[in-house]
C-alpha cells in the first residue's frame, strides 16, 4: 500500500494503465477489432477517464466502504487489500463499461440489456485480472520503489 502522495500517484498510474490496457485488449479481442491502432486509440482516453474515476470517485468510495465494513479485520493487510481491490473492480467496471460503450458506439448503444451484458463480460475478466496479475505486480513494483 502506498505510504505517501508520490507513491500513491505511481501506484494508481500503474494500476490504471495495466487495467485499461488489459481490458482494452480483451474487449477489442472480444469484438474482433484488435489492432495496435485501435488499442492505442482507446488507451489514452480510457486511461484518463479511469485515472480520474480512481482518484476522485471510485477509490475514495471503495476505501470508505472497506474501512466501514463490520466484518473486515482492519489490522489484516490482506483482508483490506482484497476488499478494496474487489470494491474497486465493481466500481471501475460499472463506470468504465458505460464509458466503453459510449466511446465505441455513442449514446445510442446504451440499453439496460446491452449494459448488463457488457458489465458482466467485463467483470468476469477484470476481477481475476486485478486480483491475480495487476494487483500483485503493482504492489511488487511499489515495494521496489519504497
Amino acid at each position: 500500500m502506498p505510504t505517501n502522495k508520490k507513491e500513491g500517484i505511481i501506484f494508481t498510474t500503474l494500476m490504471c494503465f495495466l487495467m485499461v490496457f488489459g481490458m482494452s485488449f480483451y474487449n477489442l479481442s472480444l469484438h474482433g477489432s484488435l489492432s495496435i491502432s485501435n488499442l492505442l486509440f482507446g488507451l489514452v482516453p480510457g486511461f484518463i477517464v479511469a485515472f480520474i474515476l480512481d482518484v476522485f470517485i471510485v477509490g475514495i468510495v471503495a476505501k470508505k466502504i472497506a474501512f466501514n465494513l463490520p466484518f473486515i479485520n482492519k489490522t489484516s493487510k490482506i483482508q483490506l487489500i482484497l476488499t478494496i481491490s474487489c470494491l474497486m473492480v465493481v466500481g471501475m467496471v460499472t463506470f468504465m463499461s458505460m464509458f466503453g460503450m459510449i466511446f465505441e458506439n455513442g449514446f445510442n448503444s446504451i440499453s439496460v440489456a446491452n449494459y448488463s451484458h457488457t458489465w458482466i463480460m467485463n467483470f468476469i475478466i477484470a476481477l481475476p485480472y486485478q486480483l491475480i496479475i495487476v494487483g500483485p505486480f503493482s504492489r511488487t513494483i511499489l515495494k521496489k520503489i519504497q
